[in-house]
């Protein structure tokens, strides 16, 4: 069964260039259109889109409103924001008002694509770029109190129990925001087994995707984030 995606973004000329991308991938099938927040609620109880690709700054009501009010319906559909804004406050708002991905426009298809699809399975996905941004939270939730372990106090150590040495140094990677390219070319190491090693990551750490693996390992001291 097709993943049924809805676009809402304020610029037709954006929303046609994702659509034509989108209907190129097999699997993928875009049902709706808006281009503001109210659509994107409309869009969600006419057309119950597993999927919902949506800007932050539209007019009548914006992505982060729209999100939490999705968020507040109990929607099934997942959010994925896609935006030009890379700063910690938009970030941490729409993931806090329960968007399962944050994406920057610059991203390309393949990108985009691989993000659709892990939201859909359940998943999270977030821009290599803005990974700091969720460190950074990760760290102004503990000050808070809404999670148990004390980061700033935790103390770091290699999860050479579960991980290979080569693993370890991927995960810290990882943790300080480096794409695959990244990685890759820190450690001299081709892009497939850069995905080989990540593979094998998520599977012995129990996790779905990148996203967690890093909050996991930064709950347990396993990358340092200062």
């Amino acid at each position: 069964m097709a993943i049924k995606v809805a676009i809402v973004d304020d610029h037709k000329l954006f929303r046609e260039g994702v659509k034509r991308i989108l209907e190129l991938e097999e699997g993928l099938e875009v049902v709706a259109e808006g281009e503001n927040g109210r659509d994107a609620l409309m869009i969600d109880k006419t057309y119950n889109p597993d999927v919902m690709v949506m800007d932050i700054d539209m007019p009548f009501m914006n992505g982060i409103k729209a999100t939490s009010m999705l968020s507040e319906n109990k929607s099934k559909s997942k959010v994925i924001i896609l935006s030009i804004y890379d700063d910690e406050h938009y970030v941490t708002r729409v993931l806090q008002d329960g968007a399962s991905g944050y994406l920057l426009k610059d991203i390309g298809a393949k990108g985009l694509i691989e993000a659709i699809r892990i939201v859909a399975s359940g998943g999270s996905y977030l821009d290599p770029k803005v990974t700091k941004n969720i460190i950074e939270e990760y760290r102004r939730l503990t000050e808070i109190n809404l999670l148990r372990s004390d980061v700033s106090t935790q103390s770091y150590q290699r999860p050479l129990h579960i991980l290979t040495r080569r693993e370890c140094e991927i995960l810290q990677l990882l943790a300080e925001g480096n794409s695959n390219v990244g990685i890759s070319k820190a450690l001299f190491i081709s892009d497939k087994t850069v995905k080989n090693h990540i593979s094998s990551i998520l599977r012995k750490i129990k996790v779905n995707d990148r996203t967690q693996a890093v909050l996991l390992a930064i709950k347990r001291g396993w990358v340092r984030i200062g």
